[in-house]
């Protein structure tokens, strides 16, 4: 028996008092003995006894009292229970005493019942085996399976949203497993929870914790210090009155993540089985905390558990997620960081998905192929491609890439062509490193490319400030791709694209300034301060030359700290401007300059500040040298020449 604590919704004052017995037996029975909290009740009759009588009898005959003083009262008392709620119960009842029946006559002489307190009665009750019949007559009928799963404390928490839940499973489990000096153990752990935190405890901390939390308890007159008690002693004591470390003990310890477990003969999809399999192969073992795994992709075991994660997200199986940059943002590298935590629902999960498959492997391969004929667009398309890469789904791969390059022919929309290339250079990139095979791929990222160059020209033409800043995002994912890609050919193709547009009229300031750092960047162009001093000209807009700014520095600010005549720019076109022209920019700056880090923006505004400053000359140095002090520099350069070993070549 425990207390259904999830049956118990209020407990207000509009209740009846029937309501009140019904939807919380024990909570009347924790009031009638004069508690205010059901479940510190419940500790003290029950979870706190040491020796003695068991107080289950005891309780079974409270529940007895209480159905029997319900029964008394008049029909109106019901009146405000949820609709069908009694009828509900005796269905329930009856059913369980149908089963207890069929149970016991198929020969079992020691049966285990596990329900709510308040059904007891109910189960001892000596009912024809008719009238539960009878009362469960005409229910709907329905084919189903069943199936343990394994599952956790935090799934056991009525925070979780389980209706029969507990505040505290983790000690609850703890009272039940160390019936010897339960505090001292608690209280011992909770000081490990804090050290493996870089969290000073000593020894002491832990002896004067035991003794507030006895002394507490002895105040209140409990039997034993309660959770209440060992919180308050662990905050003032171990923690010295801090809320995060009791934080971090209240989820490791009073709720706790401990997963369960299921025998192996239970039945089980053979996707299931599948995944067990691998994980005892893999040596990656299900846990209930979150652990963090790195992964060399050079190692074969590494390298299967990399595809098995990324198999199972396939299927919607989150058991694993990625660092930021796995298969995302990745330049090739050859290691992944993972988080693994496992939930109880997974169970589920993989149920629905063994529609697809028997094997982990071919489970994902179907659910990809679905995935490539039911996508929308290419964008969507190319990600299905590039996870079927990380997955090493050789059998859904060809399906994909055929699906991508159809879509792909005839998709004349360039925004959309740009949108599908990152991902396509990613999964190229990341295949290669993964040792997959890529050849379809290549071709598909070469078609795009030179696509994508002939049809931007027309696609910038005429755009407001809304598509001139999503064309500004598809510009930037397109040339950080084919720079990830690194092939000469189309990144030739592509800045001569983009040297074509620079000069044109019709280009929005946010991609003209764009454009122009961006070909600075390449070395493609040598009259960057005349073209931001035009673009910044008395004749132009504010609101122009602000999206020219923007655009410009959008790719970072130090450069305005390495280039004075830019800064200077800058620095006197937003002086000159007037007070109604400064306000109408100023949200387009704030973004701009808000975007780089607090050091960056220190660094640009010290430059201005020193703008009309000269620098002073030293030992004969020009004064458009850097402030290098060679005298003061001599003995660092001299140390670390000698590490490194050339003190020879000084």
């Amino acid at each position: 028996m425990a207390p259904e604590e999830g049956d118990a919704e209020g407990g207000s004052a509009e209740l009846t008092e029937e309501q009140r017995i019904r939807l919380d037996p024990l909570g009347w029975l924790a009031r009638v003995a004069g508690y205010d909290d059901a479940e510190r009740w419940w500790d003290d009759v029950v979870e706190h006894r040491d020796g003695g009588p068991s107080p289950f009898p005891a309780i079974a005959e409270a529940m007895t009292e209480l159905r029997e003083q319900v029964a008394a009262l008049p029909e109106e008392a019901a009146a405000g229970l949820p609709s069908g709620y009694l009828r509900r119960e005796a269905q329930r009842e009856a059913h369980m005493r149908r089963t207890l029946r069929r149970t016991l006559k198929e020969g079992y002489e020691r049966v285990a019942v596990v329900c709510g307190a308040w059904h007891v009665p109910a189960l001892l009750e000596k009912v024809p085996s008719s009238k539960d019949d009878q009362t469960l007559r005409g229910l709907p009928k329905a084919k189903i399976a069943m199936t343990w799963v394994p599952w956790t404390h935090g799934r056991l928490a009525n925070r979780s949203g389980y209706g029969a839940g507990v505040r505290s499973p983790g000690w609850y489990h703890h009272l039940f497993s160390a019936s010897d000096r339960p505090i001292e153990r608690w209280l011992i752990d909770a000081a490990r929870v804090l050290r493996e935190e870089d969290l000073h405890v000593s020894s002491a901390h832990v002896i004067e914790a035991v003794r507030l939390a006895e002394t507490l308890a002895a105040l209140r007159g409990r039997p034993l210090a309660g959770l209440d008690e060992v919180t308050e002693a662990t905050r003032a004591v171990l923690c010295e009155g801090a809320d995060l470390p009791v934080e971090l003990i209240q989820r490791r310890m009073v709720v706790g993540e401990r997963l369960g477990a299921v025998p192996e003969r239970t039945p089980m999809v053979p996707l299931q089985r599948d995944l067990q399999a691998e994980q005892r192969r893999l040596r990656l073992k299900p846990a209930a905390l979150d652990k963090e795994q790195d992964l060399d992709l050079r190692k074969p075991t590494d390298l299967e558990r990399s595809r098995l994660l990324h198999r199972l997200r396939l299927l919607n199986v989150d058991w694993g997620v990625p660092a930021e940059g796995v298969g995302r943002t990745s330049k090739g590298t050859f290691r992944e960081t993972w988080t693994l935590m496992w939930r109880p629902e997974f169970d589920v999960e993989l149920i629905e998905a063994s529609a697809w498959g028997t094997t982990v492997h071919g489970a994902a391969t179907a659910r990809a192929k679905a995935m490539a004929a039911q996508s929308d667009g290419l964008a969507e398309l190319t990600s299905v491609a590039e996870r079927c890469l990380l997955a090493d789904l050789g059998g859904a791969l060809p399906t994909v890439m055929r699906t991508l390059a159809d879509r792909a022919a005839v998709d004349t929309d360039v925004a959309h062509l740009m949108s599908a290339l990152p991902s396509l250079v990613r999964a190229l990139r990341y295949g290669d490193v993964r040792g997959t095979g890529t050849g379809p791929l290549q071709s598909v990222v070469d078609t795009l490319v030179v696509r994508i160059c002939v049809g931007l020209p027309p696609a910038v033409a005429g755009l407001d400030d809304g598509a001139a800043r999503e064309l500004l995002g598809h510009v930037d994912a397109v040339h950080g791709g084919l720079a990830l890609l690194a092939s000469d050919v189309h990144l030739d193709r592509w800045r001569r694209t983009l040297r074509a547009l620079v000069d044109r009229r019709d280009l929005h300031g946010l991609l003209e300034g764009r454009l122009t750092r961006l070909l600075q960047d390449a070395g493609l162009l040598h009259d960057v301060p005349d073209r931001m001093a035009r673009a910044v000209s008395v004749g132009t807009p504010p609101d122009r030359a602000a999206a020219w700014i923007e655009g410009f520095l959008s790719g970072g600010g130090l450069i305005l700290v390495h280039d004075e005549e830019l800064l200077r720019l800058v620095d006197g076109w937003v002086t000159g401007l007037t007070g109604d022209s400064f306000t109408d920019v100023l949200p387009l700056l704030r973004r701009t300059f808000g975007a780089y880090a607090t050091a960056e923006r220190r660094a640009i505004g010290d430059r201005v500040r020193r703008l009309g400053v000269p620098r002073p000359s030293r030992h004969g140095q020009d004064d458009n040298d850097e402030d290098i002090d060679t005298e003061r520099a001599a003995p660092a350069v001299a140390t670390a020449l000698t590490i490194l070993g050339w003190e020879d070549h000084a």
